[in-house]
């Protein structure tokens, strides 16, 4: 199988690696930097931008599309010239081929849910985006599935919770406080790459989309007491949603971002066969307290 990858960085990389060992793979970053990290990886790279069509006739032929470029962290008009424009301007040329791929994947968010008041959600659940960026997100969702099928193409959508592994770990966030409350839904790197390789392989879950998220979704207090205790730290402060909002002059973004709540099921992944390397969190933060322990980085960097 032939993969081009389109937006090649935390989770591309890793996934290009893994396919590298059975495919054929291709990196895709905007800038030479990213370029050379894709290259340093062992892939072959292809500088080019997702919202240029011209720039995507660089990029060789391929089986399967993953869309995973990213919007770095911007706004939601940032947000639509990735997630959006991108997304169509790739599925066009790429579909549009005398050889087109007949697959594409596009790497969501568990955001488009919107909040549920701590309720479980699942592939079932209605998606209620709640900021103008999630709601960019579930525009992008549709065309994931809905564009590649006018090709004659099948889309797959892999809705990610929040990615954490190697270099974003995070945990002195947690275990210095103050930890605001609310639920954790998170998926280790490796689960989020080895849900994406088993889905292409095992060609399931086209027309769909997918939650990629771990076994246990947690409460953020209880989180933060657990990570301090395997630190051997004292339990982090903590603050309601409401301190942090009296607290802080805070955007509406965020101040909704905040009071979205809502535990995310895996089911559809864990029925379709996948395995995960880390199902909770208690695994996936194992090398990160170690390396804590060891000399009090914790893997942040």
């Amino acid at each position: 199988m032939r993969v081009a990858i389109l937006g090649c960085g935390y989770v591309g990389l890793e996934l290009g690696r893994r396919l590298a060992a059975d495919h054929e793979v291709v990196g895709v970053r905007r800038s030479a930097e990213g370029v050379e990290r894709i290259e340093a990886a062992g892939l072959d790279g292809v500088q080019a931008d997702v919202t240029d069509a011209d720039a995507l006739e660089r990029v060789p032929d391929a089986d399967a599309i993953v869309f995973a470029a990213s919007s770095g962290g911007r706004g939601a008009d940032a947000a639509r010239e990735v997630y959006v424009d991108g997304l169509s301007t790739a599925i066009d040329h790429f579909c549009g081929r005398s050889d087109p791929p007949d697959r594409v994947v596009y790497t969501s968010s568990t955001g488009v849910y919107g909040d549920h008041g701590g309720d479980w959600v699942d592939e079932s659940t209605p998606i209620e985006p709640t900021t103008p960026k999630t709601e960019v997100l579930a525009e992008a969702e549709r065309i994931a599935i809905e564009r590649p099928a006018e090709y004659g193409a099948d889309g797959t959508v892999a809705r990610y919770a929040g990615l954490y592994g190697p270099e974003r770990y995070r945990l002195s966030r947690y275990v210095e406080g103050p930890v605001t409350e609310g639920y954790l839904n998170m998926v280790h790197r490796d689960d989020a790459v080895g849900a994406v390789l088993y889905l292409l392989e095992s060609a399931r879950a086209r027309g769909e989309a997918v939650n990629v998220v771990d076994d246990e979704p947690v409460d953020k207090w209880a989180f933060a007491d657990w990570l301090a205790d395997q630190c051997g730290e004292p339990e982090p402060p903590k603050r309601t949603v409401e301190d942090r909002l009296a607290a802080e002059d805070l955007s509406e973004t965020v101040e909704r971002r905040l009071r979205t709540s809502k535990r995310v099921a895996n089911d559809r992944l864990r029925e379709l066969g996948y395995e995960f390397e880390y199902p909770t969190y208690r695994e996936g933060y194992r090398a990160a307290i170690d390396a804590y322990l060891g000399d009090g980085d914790g893997g942040d960097e």
